[in-house]
């Protein structure tokens, strides 16, 4: 059987759910990726009311649609990082209250503990998110920052992590980072840093998403290659590489969908990700799980995008052959 194609709703939160899951049942997914934001999935309802997860749970039934992992990046962006005026947009006023840093660190900590705890209850086995970073901002290293410095950013990660993968593991639930910029681990060096900080807890592995690789120019089979027990789900996006002479990979502090950026993100199939090597290497890792379209793209509009990038992984979502291409020549040859 094929992997399950599904839909991350986290672009689609000024939606009600069930508006949602109507329009992905006719587009032809078989499960949606909720994200807690909107009304898609709302930890604290759902640790409260066992109705409010019957009611998702009747909702996904009736159109039809399944729900493999729960997407809670925001919350998890604001463990580590250092918080300021932009994570106030980002979080519900119940995690930043006042907006005293360290306080809206520990509550977002809590939050996650509480996201694998309402993941179990649901019947969900993966929760996909970012943890942020304590040191991100010192990634070009000036003014000169020691190696001690970054050390400690690792530890930070690991203080702060570590108690919310024990609460994952007594769930029952794994917790999936988005390798991404802004992350403790954004490439294949950083992500076995940050493994080994956490001691390669069972319960930590990877959201792979090769469009946040390759505008680093960083191999999306090697990072497989690298990790492959490690993938726990895996997201669909692209990425068109636009560098001219004139812009950078680190954007040029100019918004998604300027054209004078070095890089952009697309939708499936309109970038630089070749596609058909990303699923013949899932298949050599045995990875079965689901295919969840992340759709990103400011110059398609975004139901028409959703379609056509199902279609677009519909066509590459192949099976590893069952046998060698050349058996068949033996058997006929003993006839």
């Amino acid at each position: 059987m094929a992997r399950p194609l599904t839909l991350c709703t986290s672009q689609w939160i000024d939606l009600p759910l069930e508006t949602l899951a109507k329009k992905a049942q006719a587009w032809g997914f078989d499960g949606l990726e909720l994200s807690c934001g909107g009304d898609h999935f709302e930890v604290d309802k759902a640790l409260e009311s066992d109705a409010y997860l019957q009611h998702k749970s009747d909702l996904l039934e009736k159109y039809h649609l399944k729900c493999f992992s729960i997407s809670n990046h925001l919350v998890g962006q604001c463990v580590c990082d250092p918080i300021d005026e932009r994570h106030k947009s980002i979080l519900p006023s119940r995690l930043w209250k006042e907006g005293d840093p360290e306080m809206v660190r520990q509550r977002c900590a809590e939050e996650m503990k509480y996201t694998a705890e309402a993941a179990a209850r649901f019947g969900v086995k993966t929760v996909n998110g970012f943890t942020g970073s304590s040191i991100w901002s010192k990634f070009y290293f000036f003014p000169p920052t020691s190696q001690e410095v970054v050390d400690a950013g690792y530890a930070d990660f690991a203080e702060r992590w570590l108690p919310i993968l024990e609460t994952f593991k007594t769930s029952g639930v794994r917790f999936a980072l988005e390798v991404h910029p802004t992350e403790i681990a954004y490439d294949i060096f950083t992500m076995k840093r940050a493994l080994a900080a956490v001691n390669n807890h069972p319960c930590f592995g990877i959201n792979f998403d090769p469009s946040h690789l390759m505008h680093q120019f960083v191999n999306p089979l090697l990072f497989l290659d690298e990790f492959s027990e490690r993938i726990f789900h895996v997201h669909i996006k692209d990425v068109k590489i636009r560098l001219n002479g004139r812009n950078s990979i680190l954007s040029s502090h100019l918004p998604f969908g300027d054209t004078d950026r070095g890089w952009d993100f697309v939708s499936p199939g309109h970038g630089d990700i070749r596609w058909d090597e990303i699923i013949r290497k899932l298949n050599q890792i045995s990875y079965s799980g689901p295919l969840s379209i992340e759709w990103e793209d400011s110059g398609m509009e975004r139901e028409w995008g959703a379609q056509d990038a199902l279609n677009f992984i519909k066509k590459i979502n192949f099976e590893p052959s069952k046998q060698a291409f050349d058996a068949a020549f033996s058997t006929a040859s003993k006839k």
